[in-house]
């Protein structure tokens, strides 16, 4: 049991995945276990070739997992073995966004809706086009007649319109500009506010996650490496600055990552008041630099 379930033992989750492992010729993802309790926002960062799009398809049933135990909004997505119905109600509240809209190429947006309409009996049709004015996506123009962004925000724009509890992003917010994206998070935090939704967001754009998320998963070679509350992770680590010599009296052991150069050190540490009672010059860690210390620390 890792440090989130531990911290919420009488709390439920609208995804909790345990023990999943999947092997790619000689990548493997490894006994990844991660949970996004309810009115909640979980980042889940990791440099590419991670894992995270693996884990988030497994997650879905898009692909075959070897091992693992994967339940959402209370329910398995497997029962003895096999794939749950793709008939079951309770899959209407989920709402997934990948990377690449995957609506046909010579739809609209109106048409679109007309199609989700009789799919989702849940779908909210003035909902989907407030959307649509909202976030300026025209719903006469084709789905293959817009740019990236524009199928980004439709893609956003379906998934907010079918009573979805939890959404799932695999890079969802990518080809966005900074202020739509902005306008986003916004979006994703009235979501959860009432307690009763949730958001996995997947992204490269690691502002974006520090902006948003209230707790950070760290991939990395295909194992979670971190789980932090981000409040945690901003405020315990730190980057500190100092000559080669007095990194040898860091112990190694308290070393998460460090890169050196000429002048010196810069070596990330956690207990950022600790380090700075004993003299170091000590700066803020972001979560980017708190990621790429960790890549930096296993690359060969």
């Amino acid at each position: 049991m890792n440090r989130m379930m531990e911290e919420n033992t009488n709390m439920e989750y609208a995804l909790e995945v345990r023990g999943l492992t999947k092997h790619y010729g000689s990548f493997v993802l490894d006994q990844v276990s991660l949970q996004v309790p309810y009115g909640m926002v979980v980042g889940f960062i990791g440099e590419n070739g991670a894992g995270k799009s693996t884990t988030i398809k497994a997650i879905l049933n898009l692909i075959h997992k070897e091992t693992g135990d994967i339940y959402i909004l209370g329910h398995p997505m497997q029962r003895d073995g096999k794939p749950e119905s793709d008939s079951a109600q309770w899959k209407e509240q989920l709402g997934v966004i990948f990377d690449e809209c995957n609506m046909p190429a010579e739809l609209t947006a109106k048409e679109i809706h007309h199609i989700m309409k009789e799919f989702y009996r849940t779908w909210e049709e003035k909902k989907f086009f407030d959307y649509l004015k909202q976030f300026r996506v025209p719903a006469d123009k084709k789905v293959k007649e817009l740019s990236k962004g524009m199928k980004m925000k439709l893609s956003i724009a379906i998934a907010l319109s079918h009573d979805s509890r939890l959404l799932i992003l695999d890079e969802g917010t990518s080809g966005l500009d900074p202020v739509v994206r902005n306008e986003i998070m916004d979006i994703f935090r009235e979501f959860i506010e009432d307690g009763e939704h949730s958001v996995l967001i997947s992204s490269h754009i690691t502002s974006d996650i520090e902006k948003i998320a209230d707790y950070i998963i760290i991939l990395h070679q295909g194992k979670v490496v971190m789980e932090e509350t981000k409040d945690d992770l901003l405020e315990q680590y730190a980057i500190i600055q100092c000559t080669k010599e007095q990194m040898t009296k860091i112990p190694a052991d308290q070393i998460i990552g460090k890169t050196e150069n000429t002048y010196g050190a810069h070596v990330l540490v956690k207990g950022a008041a600790k380090w700075k009672q004993e003299g170091y010059v000590v700066d803020r860690a972001s979560i980017e630099d708190i990621l790429l210390y960790i890549v930096k620390r296993d690359e060969v």
